[in-house]
């Protein structure tokens, strides 16, 4: 420790009454040498630094035993760092998502980057939303994924990725995007169009089932009533109440009001259904039964999976051609000929197309082909076999 200066007055000058102070300062003190490596963090690490330092402090001793008390210390000491060591880095760890260990650490990290856990599990059912307050809700979500922490792994992966998921809509390709990402949803076309005033965004839609926007959907399957429960849930809206029997427009308003524009005005549209009139004739061959071949055509020209007039898989105002239907029915097994006797769009101001092999539709206008007797103007086909086996 360095002393204080003290002060002298020294009379050298002329004048006996005028002194000068003079004061010696003690030299700087040496700098402490940092001989520690500050990158030992475990019990061996710290307990072999500290016997090495008193072995160069007490180099008369040549013999430590782990009976002396100074080896006693040193390995208890030694201890405790690598305790405080091991905290200290789960401190550490716990700042960031990808390290993090604790749910209520993940839980917190996702919430800085807008990703709402809580809600999402309610969404999926691994919670349940109950009438408890946020508090309880977190204890639930952190119980849940301290038993279940695939769980919070995929929360982990999952929330990073929401910041570059866009939701919003600003263009036309917005409305159209963001729409068919609703489970009802399965083309959707948007367009702008001035009003008098100001522009409006029409955005037509095909929906499951070819089913209207205003009607009243035939029955829709308990597997589609829980994704587009989720689907609303995962983005704070209302679930629908199927109870009431809502329409689509109901059921999609709400997801549209969420993420358009302020101020847009948009409009909900049908698509233009265009019912096509067809006769086929096809030649089945000589080892397969025309009913098992029939059938099968009744499936390609049918709605369902994979269907060619399944809703959904032709676009707004895509054009039909008697080749891709020509081709689908070559595809399936015991065809060996097709031959299309009547190409045409229902209404008698409409050409049968044969010849040309070509339909053509524009703007909103999709093919449509429900074979419904009840609903003719939808389209039906007419199929006529040869050949094969009867049976």
């Amino acid at each position: 420790m360095a002393e204080t200066p003290v002060p002298v007055l020294n009379f050298e000058g002329v004048c006996p009454d005028c002194g000068e102070r003079k004061v010696s300062l003690p030299l700087p003190l040496p700098r402490v040498g940092d001989d520690f490596d500050w990158s030992v963090r475990d019990y061996d690490g710290f307990r072999l630094f500290m016997l090495e330092e008193l072995a160069a402090r007490f180099p008369e001793r040549t013999r430590w035993t782990p009976a002396d008390m100074e080896v006693v210390l040193v390995e208890q000491l030694a201890a405790m760092l690598d305790q405080l060591s091991g905290m200290l880095d789960r401190v550490a760890g716990e700042g960031y998502l990808a390290t993090a260990r604790r749910p209520e650490s993940v839980r917190r990290l996702l919430s800085m980057i807008a990703y709402d856990a809580i809600r999402l599990a309610q969404a999926h059912g691994e919670i349940d939303p109950g009438e408890s307050g946020p508090v309880e809700q977190r204890k639930l979500l952190e119980a849940y994924w301290f038993s279940n922490p695939a769980a919070m792994e995929q929360a982990r992966r999952a929330g990073p990725r929401e910041i570059f998921t866009q939701r919003r809509m600003v263009t036309l390709a917005d409305y159209a995007n963001r729409l068919e990402d609703h489970p009802l949803v399965l083309r959707a076309a948007a367009s702008q169009q001035w009003g008098g005033s100001w522009f409006v965004v029409r955005v037509a839609l095909i929906n499951w089932r070819n089913t209207p926007l205003d009607a009243t959907p035939p029955g829709l399957p308990g597997k589609l009533k829980t994704e587009v429960e989720i689907f609303h849930a995962e983005r704070g809206l209302c679930v629908p109440g199927w109870d009431a029997n809502p329409s689509f427009r109901s059921i999609l308003r709400p997801f549209l009001d969420a993420y358009r524009m302020v101020g847009q005005e948009v409009l909900l549209l049908d698509a233009i259904p265009v019912g096509i009139s067809l006769s086929v004739s096809l030649r089945v061959k000589p080892e397969y039964f025309q009913s098992e071949v029939r059938e099968s055509a009744r499936q390609a020209l049918g709605m369902g999976p994979g269907g060619f007039f399944e809703p959904g898989r032709l676009r707004f105002g895509e054009d039909l051609h008697a080749s891709d239907l020509v081709q689908a029915l070559m595809a399936l097994d015991g065809v060996a000929h097709v031959c299309v006797n009547r190409f045409k769009r229902i209404g008698s101001q409409f050409a049968d197309q044969t010849e040309t092999g070509h339909i053509g539709l524009k703007g909103l206008e999709t093919a449509v082909c429900d074979n419904d007797p009840a609903r003719p103007e939808r389209g039906y086909y007419r199929l006529v076999m040869h050949g094969g086996r009867l049976g």
